[in-house]
Order: structure tokens, then C-alpha cells, then sequence
């Protein structure tokens, strides 16, 4: 891309002259061009027919390129899972980048691409954005802020309150895989299997689901920021009523689990950013697990446990020997800067 020789962002691609339109007509305006975006207006007008969902994000991980992915299609997937959670269809995102003075044009031009790669492989559209530098120093090379926007599925009765004793718990897949790749590059780790993000995009699953079972389908979440355990814990909290896990049910790689004993974490605080957990009906707990399964983002798709009367605003899980042991909610935080 011509960026009129400039290697690195400096404070003139911030100043809103020319610097900045060159950055914006080579660089984001023709990697994303649509004819929302085309029109170059600070913001963008859609119609709106149905009930919409709106989900923001925001993307600070460190380092901004790992095994598996980067900034930019990290953020894209992270929003448009944020909707797919609501019971939406993700059509469109907002994109802002904070840019610190000194990031190489090439890396920046690389994580547009992926943004880019990201959404048309989502089905979504970048309608309208931001772009801001900051000085050398005040930022973390940088971080990215996303907006997404979707229908709500017709089929969809998403509600946390809709959840009863005997609702059974999914997952569509491996769970701590994007937290240790990312930990395991910081602390310069190897092992025998490369740890690889699983960000990706969860929509076409979710919509999926909700075609074929609708208000069956309680509850999505994705179990981002302090991993699959402390989303359980709200889940509990929020409805009174336990949760029982089976930890050998738990699907997890063996690279993982190693890397999580080396570090002394427990994987079920760590996050992930191409997993979400399901809450079912009982009734059609055999059919989702084989339309999971069948879905190429959950092959590895599993039934952990089930909700219960027993042991109100707890989750208890039954250990690889039988024991059963509380899952204690997170106090701090594990891993920061992981998305």
C-alpha cells in the first residue's frame, strides 16, 4: 500500500491533514470500501426493521501479533461473538484505532488486512470508524475499539432468567487454548505442540443453533476474560442455583493442560476467544451436542455439566478421581492484557 513513504505512524497521521487522509484513503478506506464507508461521513445510516443487538469492545492485548492471530481480527471476532451471544445475526462493525507514534506502517497495514480477512469472513460490514495517534509512550503500539451491530434471530429467547434446574451446559470446544498461547509467547515458552489463539467467529454456529432448536436455547456466553469458571459463577449468582461440572468432560488439549501446570494457572480462569458455553433444555441436549459436532467451530464440542437445585450460588465439580471440589469465583486477575 502507498503510504507516501512513511515507515512508521508519526503524530502527522493523527493531525487530521493531509497525512491523515493519505492514511485513510490508502490504508483504511480501500482496504474496507462499501458503500456505507465510501461515503466518507463520520458516521453511517442503516435501516433498521427488527430488533437490533449492540455490543463494544475493546482491544488492548500484548504482544499484538501471537500464534494464531493478531490485534485486528481478534477485535472483529471478539464483537461479532459478543452479538452472536445476544441471539443476533452480526451485519455490521465500527472500527477505531489509537495508534502510538512509531508503529511500523507495515504492521499497521498487516493488522488492517486482517481485520479486513476477519470481517468478510464473518459476513460482516465495517460501516464507519476512528483513527487517533497518540505520542510515543502513551500508548502500547495499538489498541482497537469495536462496535457491533445485529438482528436479533427471529427464533431467539436469550435470558439468563429463562434458565431452570436440569438445564443441561455445552461447549463447543477446547477450552484456555487463546490465554496460554498468548502466556506462552510473553514468558518465551515451547513446547512440543505450538499453542495457537482459537480466536475465530462463533455466528454461523449460534445461528445455527437458534434456527433449529429457537427458544430451546436458554443461554450463550463466551467465556472471554477469566475463563470458563468466573462465567459460570455468574450464571449461578444471577439465577440462584448451583452449577455440577464433570471435569473429565472439560475438553482441553494436553498442550494446554501442561502449560497451565508449568505456569501454575488453572485453565478454568483462563480465556478463550473461539468458545462459548451453551445452556439447553434437556430435552434436545443429544441433538445440539451432534449439530455441534458436525460444525466445523465445534467438532470438539462437549457436555460438561447441568444446572441444579443443590448448592445455591456455587459451582461444584466432580474431579478426574471422583472427589468433587467448589470452583472458587476469581478474585483478581489472571492473565492481563490477554485481548
Amino acid at each position: 500500500m502507498d503510504t507516501s513513504g512513511f515507515e512508521t505512524i508519526n503524530l502527522g497521521h493523527g493531525s487530521g491533514g493531509e497525512l491523515t487522509r493519505n492514511l485513510l484513503d490508502k490504508v483504511i478506506f480501500n482496504t474496507f470500501s462499501n458503500p456505507f464507508l465510501d461515503q466518507k461521513h463520520d458516521g453511517a445510516i442503516i435501516e433498521v426493521h427488527s430488533k437490533i443487538a449492540i455490543s463494544t469492545d475493546s482491544f488492548v492485548i500484548t504482544p499484538i501479533f501471537f500464534k494464531g492471530g493478531n490485534i485486528g481480527e481478534l477485535a472483529v471476532n471478539g464483537t461479532v461473538n459478543d452479538v452472536a451471544m445476544c441471539g443476533a445475526i452480526p451485519k455490521y462493525l465500527s472500527l477505531a484505532f489509537i495508534i502510538e507514534e512509531g508503529l511500523k506502517m507495515e504492521e499497521f497495514t498487516r493488522i488492517v488486512a486482517s481485520v479486513k480477512k476477519a470481517a468478510d469472513e464473518s459476513g460482516v460490514l465495517i460501516i464507519t470508524g476512528d483513527t487517533k495517534v497518540v505520542e510515543r509512550g502513551k500508548g502500547d503500539k495499538i489498541f482497537i475499539n469495536t462496535t457491533g451491530f445485529g438482528q436479533v434471530h427471529p427464533k431467539a429467547a436469550i435470558s439468563v432468567h429463562n434458565i431452570k434446574a436440569g438445564d443441561k451446559i455445552l461447549v463447543n470446544g477446547y477450552i484456555a487454548q487463546h490465554g496460554m498461547a498468548i502466556m506462552s509467547e510473553r514468558e518465551g515458552l515451547e513446547f512440543e505442540s505450538d499453542l495457537v489463539s482459537d480466536t475465530t467467529n462463533l455466528n454461523f454456529l449460534v445461528r445455527d443453533l437458534l434456527d433449529a432448536f429457537g427458544e430451546k436455547i436458554k443461554l450463550f456466553r463466551d467465556p472471554t476474560r477469566g475463563g470458563l469458571g468466573t462465567v459460570l459463577h455468574e450464571i449461578a449468582n444471577d439465577i440462584s442455583k448451583g452449577v455440577f461440572l464433570k471435569e473429565i468432560a472439560i475438553p482441553m488439549e494436553k498442550q494446554v493442560a501442561a502449560a497451565c501446570e508449568m505456569l501454575g494457572l488453572d485453565p478454568m480462569y483462563v480465556a478463550n476467544e473461539g468458545v462459548f458455553l451453551v445452556v439447553v433444555d434437556p430435552s434436545i441436549e443429544t441433538e445440539v451436542l451432534t449439530l455441534m459436532r458436525n460444525h466445523k467451530k465445534g467438532i470438539n464440542a462437549a457436555l460438561i455439566g447441568e444446572i441444579t437445585q443443590e448448592h445455591p450460588n456455587k459451582v461444584v465439580m466432580e474431579s478426574l478421581i471422583g472427589g468433587k471440589r467448589i470452583v472458587s469465583p476469581l478474585v483478581g486477575e489472571q492473565l492481563p492484557r490477554i485481548c
